[in-house]
């Protein structure tokens, strides 16, 4: 395979790599040596794997998930969330961390209140969520933005790159969800908003390569 081609725009049928050795992901198959993209995207080589991600789309939830929430309704076992999805999720009353006060689920958690959360799994019934991990929860402070759900790999970047270069330069937490809700915190307003900036800027480039360059210069441009 030839270098960069992780960030080649393909097409459905184009033919992506020849070999035993490589194994068909999301968005493509294999036919006899080779890896066939089904799916119009990105390409990305990970490991031998070969994926192709959406250029655009809507959010197909997935077990192991980080999402990003908001409360739509209370009921007696839990709270009906919206994940951005095609269907609510739920999160139940026993998903909630012990510590909690369970007098009034409405003082946990009210209507409108904006949640990480993390899916438990995924049925017929439904997606069900969870927030008893550490760094889950109700979102008390910073800002949420919101990209294409397809571009939130190119944000995160190969294992984690992009989004741990965008905290350390910018001293921001940040919290991105795979349906395409992303948490900001910063010391100031302004660091968030320079954040919400960049991930704009990341995400109407997700298929230029040499993106991590123009992210550092982009960030010293602003300082100047």
């Amino acid at each position: 395979m030839k270098e960069k081609i992780e960030r080649e725009v393909v097409i459905p049928g184009e033919v992506l790599a020849k070999g035993e050795e490589y194994l068909p992901g999301e968005g493509t198959m294999k036919k006899g040596k080779e890896i066939i993209s089904i799916r119009y995207g990105l390409l990305e080589e990970s490991n031998k794997l070969i994926k192709v991600i959406p250029l655009s789309g809507v959010y197909e939830p997935r077990r192991g998930n980080v999402v990003i929430g908001k409360v739509e309704d209370i009921t007696y076992y839990g709270w009906v969330i919206d994940i951005d999805a095609p269907e609510n999720a739920f999160l139940p009353l026993q998903e909630v961390p012990k510590h909690l006060p369970k007098t009034n689920i409405g003082d946990i958690l009210d209507i409108g209140d904006m949640i990480i959360a993390k899916i438990n799994g995924v049925t017929k019934r439904g997606i069900d969520l969870t927030i008893k991990m550490r760094g889950l929860g109700k979102i008390e402070e910073g800002i949420i933005m919101k990209i294409n759900p397809s571009r939130v790999p190119r944000v995160i970047g190969k294992e984690g790159s992009m989004i741990n270069l965008i905290k350390r330069e910018s001293g921001c937490n940040i919290i991105v969800g795979q349906n395409g809700l992303i948490w900001i915190k910063g010391k100031s307003v302004e660091d968030e908003l320079l954040v919400k900036k960049i991930i704009n800027f990341i995400a109407e480039r997700s298929f230029v390569n040499g993106l991590t360059e123009e992210v550092e210069n982009f960030f010293k441009s602003e300082r100047k």
